[in-house]
């Protein structure tokens, strides 16, 4: 694996995990005005948040079991069972006519993104070489916002005109099916590519050494030991934090946010494209920063950042601003999520834990990253309902003050130290 091409292959195909992670999980934005009306639950906030929470839901189920069985059975085949799932979930989702089967296959596209999101990093992390390992592991990062991109440029180019009854007849009916079933493609490519890849050498290293059997409940038990508590407590809020520092809701509830702000529809999915952008070339910006600036330096940025664009961003919605400086300002917001906390948490969470426990442990961050998301992604409606969009954001801005203040007593630096080394630093004696 020394050769810098061969590593950049492999990373890529592990990446596509990432791909898919980030367009199954917002392309149910775009599809949300249209099969809301197809189910006939438009009028139905709980019925609403269970469908936009059923993938999370999915997402956590397949994290608590992803560290499990990498440990026993290897990262790679756990990579392809991802594909499998995604593959199936996009095709289905998209042919049921019942609500409940709708949320099935929704839920099983979220095994697979729960998977993928544990997987993908970690696996990359184990193949790469210190000097690099942040920038192949913020590959990760790349193609999730690629992904979420691809999901909302498929998103505007299949949501025909709204004022128009028969194109809005066709969103009805067909639109929202075909923005699932696009996803089928990148999921069959990542299938046929996963069986090109070797499996980590930290897992054949383990497995040669000492054998698995047993050492997912060994290591789980292990984990929760005074000797890992503190790395445990850092790599479990930070991956919290990545969600509940709230710039996801952005990408879930974008019609809320947007149409909030005084857009209609039609330019809602203008702006999100243009969220998607600035998400896209600040994660290139972080490619470059991550190795020179280091995790710690942008995970404050980031901390710090958002929580003064939120104030600011609540401020606008408290006193009824509307139009470009809005876009501006969430434009602001994804941008510095994007080159800070989007990418860094999933590098920091595969380089901090030891090589005995970063499968389960890497599983158990993931499980409450996703336990975040799920959270944040379900209480939202009723929040905004309750405080307003200025409220939640503010909400939000104390939310990522209060973690800068953590982050600054407790992130430690972990640029251009190996595995090895980052283990006898972090774990305490």
């Amino acid at each position: 694996m020394n050769s810098r091409p061969y590593l950049l292959f492999i990373c890529s195909v592990s990446a596509m995990g990432g791909l898919l992670f980030g367009y199954d999980w917002v392309v149910i934005g775009g599809a949300k005005p249209f099969y809301e009306l197809f189910f006939g639950i438009s009028q139905s906030p709980f019925m609403q948040g269970v469908a936009m929470t059923t993938a999370l839901v999915g997402c956590l189920v397949g994290a608590m079991v992803a560290g499990a069985l990498a440990d026993r059975y290897g990262r790679k085949p756990l990579l392809s069972t991802a594909a499998v799932l995604f593959t199936a979930s996009a095709l289905a989702t998209g042919y049921f006519d019942d609500f409940v089967m709708f949320n099935i296959a929704r839920f099983i596209g979220g095994v697979g993104i729960g998977v993928a999101s544990a997987l993908s990093p970690m696996y990359i992390a184990e193949v790469s070489p210190a000097h690099i390992r942040g920038r192949m592991v913020s590959l990760n990062q790349m193609t999730i916002v690629l992904g979420i991109l691809g999901a909302q440029i498929v998103n505007m180019l299949l949501a025909r005109d709204t004022t128009d009854p028969v194109s809005q007849a066709w969103n009805l009916e067909w639109g929202w099916r075909w923005m699932f079933w696009a996803e089928t493609l990148p999921a069959a490519l990542f299938l046929v590519m996963s069986f090109f890849i070797p499996e980590s050498p930290v897992y054949l290293g383990l497995k040669g050494s000492k054998g698995l059997k047993g050492s997912s409940e060994a290591g789980l038990r292990e984990l929760f030991t005074p000797r890992y508590s503190r790395v445990l407590l850092l790599g479990l809020i930070i991956a919290v934090f990545q969600q509940w520092c709230g710039t996801n809701v952005i990408f879930n509830y974008a019609q809320e946010i947007f149409v909030g702000a005084g857009f209609n529809v039609d330019g809602m999915f203008i702006n999100i494209v243009i969220t998607g952008i600035a998400n896209v070339l600040f994660t290139f910006v972080a490619l470059y920063t991550i190795e020179k600036w280091g995790r710690r330096t942008l995970m404050l940025i980031g901390a710090g950042g958002l929580g003064i664009i939120y104030a600011i961003l609540g401020a606008c919605y408290f006193v009824g601003m509307t139009g470009v400086l809005m876009v501006a300002l969430v434009v602001a917001a994804i941008s510095c999520y994007a080159m800070t906390l989007g990418p860094v948490t999933w590098t920091l969470l595969a380089e901090i834990f030891p090589h005995r426990v970063r499968g389960i442990a890497m599983a158990t961050c993931t499980f409450a990253l996703w336990v975040g998301c799920c959270t944040l992604t379900f209480f939202f409606p009723p929040m905004n309902a309750s405080l307003g969009t200025y409220g939640s954001f503010w909400v939000y801005a104390a939310i990522c003050i209060c973690t800068f203040v953590f982050l600054l007593r407790r992130c430690p630096e972990t640029k251009g130290k190996s595995l090895e080394q980052l283990e006898k630093e972090l774990t305490s004696p």
